[in-house]
């Protein structure tokens, strides 16, 4: 069945937010006393913030706790990108070689709408898209919720779907979903990723004749 939709992930994917995330992490979590290091943000990279502070503070964790620390490290991340953000590598020569061939595309994050709206316009992106899904209030990756949600959003049918994700949880949940995979090691080194159909270090080492197999 060949693909018709593709369907992006944003952080480390797109764009490279890590470090940016990573401080606005740092920050607010000091301010609560709540233990943070660069380990702990590797291994929660690509989880929802609920998933992220449910790890952190265990049972204790309230909806309102929750709330007021999100929002905050969210306010904070939205500070930070301004003026700062660049895509990745190879990702525009992709996006308009998906485009040329007709391929539908959405993003698919589990970022908040506001985060993805920041990015999409500071990188001036949204013509390359059909859809722009935030998985923000639904199940958390490895879930496959955002993914549906996306495919429908374009009106494709998840088995004729492409995922491009750079973390473990999204590679698992891609194929929960149904869809196809590929990965690229921007976050997570190759072995980890090893469940996505394939993987590379850039969008750039994916010439034409590759993809013509990827979308087959």
């Amino acid at each position: 069945m060949a693909i018709k939709g593709v369907l992006w992930d944003m952080d480390g994917v797109l764009v490279d937010t890590g470090d940016f995330h990573y401080q606005a992490w740092s920050s607010t979590l000091d301010q609560y006393r709540i233990p943070y290091s660069r380990e702990k943000f590797n291994e929660t990279f690509g989880m929802n913030n609920w998933s992220i502070l449910a790890l952190l503070l265990g049972p204790q964790l309230d909806q309102d706790t929750y709330e007021k620390i999100s929002n905050q490290k969210e306010e904070s991340f939205r500070q930070v990108i301004h003026g700062k953000v660049k895509l990745l590598p190879g990702v525009l020569k992709t996006l308009e070689n998906l485009q040329s061939r007709g391929i539908r595309q959405a993003i698919a994050s589990c970022a908040p709408p506001e985060n993805i709206a920041a990015l999409v316009d500071e990188l001036q992106l949204r013509n390359h898209f059909e859809a722009v899904v935030s998985g923000y209030a639904m199940a958390g990756k490895p879930a496959p919720d955002v993914f549906l949600a996306a495919a429908r959003a374009i009106d494709i049918n998840p088995h004729e779907c492409l995922v491009i994700e750079d973390a473990v949880t999204g590679v698992k949940g891609a194929k929960r979903a149904g869809m196809a995979c590929l990965a690229v090691t921007n976050t997570h080194p190759a072995k980890s990723l090893g469940e996505a159909d394939r993987v590379v270090d850039s969008l750039d080492e994916i010439n034409q004749a590759d993809w013509e197999i990827l979308l087959r």
